[in-house]
């Protein structure tokens, strides 16, 4: 069902006592009758039907609302979803081959998503797709897909994954020439923003107007935040959301990536998520806190009645260990995702657990028992967030369905050991590729495609010549 926010409209707005509850919603109508009257209420005249790609950018169409409106056929080829980060495409093999037709795949808005989109100038509203084929079958391949495969693979066992991402990103001054370093904004003291700021409230307030067009963006399109935080970095921030269904809260992810961005590029500044954006910095995470419930009882599974700890929990976190290397590449997806998992940083590079530990991967956050849940550290905030959630709740079902015993609990700092993760993007694919459990809870048409989109990225990647290389190499070599 969509949220029960409502849209408070200008008073004096005649006859607004008697529209009905359903169009005044900022997010979400249930059917097409209310997508018309939702639409008129608010005048809109353009429509984004957006879906995300494997990088998690939306793509889709625009039309006039009258057009969305008039039973039309909405298609787009499947060439977007299977291009790299740089718009190119892999070559066939291990799987993997280009469809020879390129033929369409359908979009189906999910109206419980509809929202407007608050930094248009024209009254604009945006709808989030699947995508289908012509006889109606789930696109294997496609992030949104995926996740809900792997949602539904809870729910056959009766069970319903709960989740609550967090996401950092930092804010740069803007910079048109990518050969030049990314450097901290200015701001409103007039000075460019340092680091040690961690849960700074002046280093927030730096930012103040930049963050009021955040949540007035936010607030129009019914997304919710808990809390913003400044982080250690210099110019880098914290948005924490509230725990909720996955495909919902990869949604407002989605969504918030994009508020994000827009309200910075308002303010003369980029938004950026990218793992590792400048030298010398802390790293930008996506922490995912994950717990499952009992459909029939409403009950945590990770706690008994007695209110210890279960065999499910266990296994989840076994799965996890086993597991998460294999996937690493859906949690850190570009070669730039690898300069942040470093020995000695803040981001873990272990596969060991722990309560409140955060120098381990997996943290069981301090609690009461009914709100146990896992903490996965290790996901780096470019990840698509469709794809790291359905990764990270697959390798726990896939612990609880192996009964995956995890190793002892650790309470030392970890994060000086021994790497226990791939270090490289051709490596973690080697891994993911390797494991038959995750292709099979994924999907073979997904697993095969992705792969091959990070190998040509890769390859792609390695035709830049880096500054390191001409500074140590060029005169010395």
């Amino acid at each position: 069902m969509p949220p029960e926010k409502k849209e408070v409209r200008p008073a004096g707005r005649a006859g607004r006592s008697r529209v009905p509850s359903y169009v005044k919603n900022l997010r979400g109508v249930n059917n097409w009758k209310q997508v018309s009257e939702w639409l008129e209420w608010r005048g809109i005249e353009d429509i984004e039907c957006i879906t995300p790609d494997q990088a998690g950018v939306a793509r889709g169409k625009m039309m006039p609302s009258k057009k969305f409106t008039s039973n039309t056929s909405l298609a787009l080829p499947s060439a977007p979803f299977m291009m790299t980060i740089s718009g190119d495409y892999p070559e066939d093999g291990n799987g993997f081959a280009y469809p020879e037709d390129d033929g369409d795949l359908k979009l189906l808005p999910d109206l419980s998503t509809l929202s407007v989109v608050p930094w248009e100038d024209d009254p604009t509203a945006q709808v989030i797709c699947d995508l289908v084929h012509q006889d109606g079958r789930s696109v294997e391949f496609t992030p949104r897909n995926v996740l809900k495969r792997v949602v539904a693979a809870y729910g056959k066992r009766g069970l319903k994954p709960v989740v609550a991402p967090e996401i950092e990103f930092y804010l740069v001054r803007k910079n048109p020439d990518p050969d030049y370093p990314l450097t901290p904004p200015v701001g409103r003291s007039g000075r460019p923003i340092g680091g040690g700021a961690g849960y700074s409230i002046a280093g927030v307030n730096e930012f103040d107007e930049l963050i009021d067009d955040i949540y007035h963006f936010s607030e129009s399109q019914g997304l919710e935040i808990d809390t913003l935080i400044h982080e250690e970095g210099a110019g880098q921030l914290e948005i924490n959301l509230r725990h909720g269904d996955p495909v919902e809260l990869a949604d407002q992810v989605f969504m918030f990536k994009r508020t994000i961005r827009e309200a910075a590029l308002k303010h003369e500044t980029y938004a950026t998520f990218m793992a590792k954006p400048i030298q010398g910095q802390p790293g930008s995470a996506m922490h995912i806190h994950q717990s499952i419930i009992d459909k029939k009882t409403g009950r945590n599974i990770f706690t008994g009645e007695d209110g210890a700890e279960t065999d499910a929990f266990r296994h989840f976190i076994g799965g996890m260990q086993k597991h998460v290397p294999s996937a690493l590449v859906m949690f850190a997806p570009y070669v730039n995702s690898y300069r942040r998992l470093t020995q000695a940083a803040s981001a873990p590079v272990n596969t060991k657990w722990g309560y409140d530990n955060r120098t381990t991967a997996f943290r069981v956050p301090r609690s009461d028992p009914a709100a146990r849940r896992v903490e996965n550290r290790i996901p780096s905030s470019d990840a698509n967030p469709y794809l790291a959630l359905a990764a990270s709740l697959a390798c726990g079902l896939i612990g609880m369905m192996r009964k995956i015993e995890p190793d002892a609990p650790v309470g030392t700092t970890v994060n000086e050991d021994e790497i226990d993760l791939p270090r490289g993007l051709l490596e973690a694919v080697d891994l993911f590729e390797a494991d038959e459990d995750l292709r099979d809870m994924l999907g073979a048409s997904f697993a095969s495609t992705y792969a091959a989109i990070k190998r040509a990225e890769f390859e792609t990647f390695m035709e830049v010549i880096s500054p390191w290389e001409r500074e140590y190499l060029l005169l010395n070599v």
